[in-house]
């Protein structure tokens, strides 16, 4: 037994006390680690995946960018196959250069392109293949602490061929659920998360372009759109929040901290990232973790295109969300 009075200030902390530090991942450093990879590591069963975790230095022992999140630069090979499996856990994938890999997701197949966002909800078979002759890179999103920290993990091989080596322009799940502001009657999800795999930059482009120029946006120049459920309009993923965020050149978000933590990527443009007491100069492709309760706010050289993710989904179910300007 221990005794309350000699623990309460450590038990009942006045503010958050994360366990994670600001942390940035450099573009530059991570493709050419990823590329070493694809000469020297195979992919096939045991493995399943040639990703590359980043950890978060404060985080010691476990490739976690954050206590809740985890991200990694996924590298496939030409002509090459990521054999199927499936998994408690919750993943995306995010594009940042590239296409021609397929990511098969209970047997429907979806196309990965520059900008893309594309889903794997929990427990969802899914695989991926190259069909050209180059390499390809993303970075994968997973929720793989938090479940860790729940003892809820289960994994789960899928066969060794690939279901279908289909390349359809557009998924089934696209031509059901992908039409803005209309559900199918007839369809219902098979899980929370949403039932629409893949959602295509051309479309966050034109949402975020439309935001600046009716100056509909979050702050002057700051405009930004939230990834949802088309059949709950609630977040796509049930335990991660994924946004696309457009700053004008010379603009700024607004100083504020949340209570969960985020991981942003770079998708275009330069500017600096201030992350608790650090200054990051940010570029296409460069990641950074912002830890929970950190005060953040990201400036834009040019125009600045930034895919956010985070745990905030968690925290709202929990009631423990909170949010303050600085």
């Amino acid at each position: 037994m221990t005794p309350l009075w000699t623990q309460r200030e450590d038990l009942m902390t006045e503010s958050p006390r994360p366990k994670a530090v600001p942390a940035l991942w450099r573009w530059s450093t991570l493709y050419p680690l990823a590329e070493r990879a694809g000469e020297l590591v195979p992919v096939g069963r045991g493995g399943e995946r040639r990703a590359i975790a980043l950890r978060n230095p404060a985080i010691p022992g476990d490739p976690y960018a954050t206590p809740t999140l985890w991200a990694a630069i996924q590298y496939l090979g030409p002509r090459e196959v990521a054999p199927s499996h499936r998994h408690s856990q919750t993943a995306f994938r995010f594009v940042v250069e590239g296409e021609g890999v397929w990511t098969n997701v209970e047997g429907d197949a979806v196309a990965m392109r520059r900008g893309d966002l594309l889903l794997t909800p929990s427990w969802h078979f899914h695989e991926h293949h190259n069909t050209t002759d180059h390499p390809m890179a993303w970075i994968d999103g997973l929720d793989i602490p938090l479940v860790s920290k729940l003892d809820a993990g289960f994994f789960e091989f899928g066969p060794d061929r690939l279901g279908t080596t289909e390349t359809p322009a557009r998924s089934r799940n696209e031509r059901l659920w992908g039409h803005p502001g209309l559900r199918p009657v007839g369809a219902q999800p098979r899980s929370a998360s949403s039932p629409l795999a893949a959602y295509r930059w051309e479309h966050t482009d034109a949402a975020l372009a439309a935001q600046l120029e009716l100056d509909a946006t979050v702050t002057p120049g700051h405009a930004a759109v939230r990834f949802t459920n088309p059949a709950t309009g609630g977040d796509a993923l049930t335990t991660i929040r994924t946004e696309m965020h457009r700053l004008r050149s010379g603009h700024a978000t607004a100083a504020t901290r949340v209570v969960g933590s985020a991981v942003w990527q770079v998708f275009a443009g330069t500017g600096r990232a201030h992350v608790g007491d650090q200054t990051y100069e940010v570029a296409t492709g460069d990641l950074f973790a912002v830890p929970s309760w950190a005060p953040l706010r990201v400036e834009a050289d040019d125009q600045l295109d930034a895919f956010r993710f985070s745990d905030d989904p968690v925290y709202e179910a929990l009631g423990l969300a909170r949010r303050e300007d600085v």
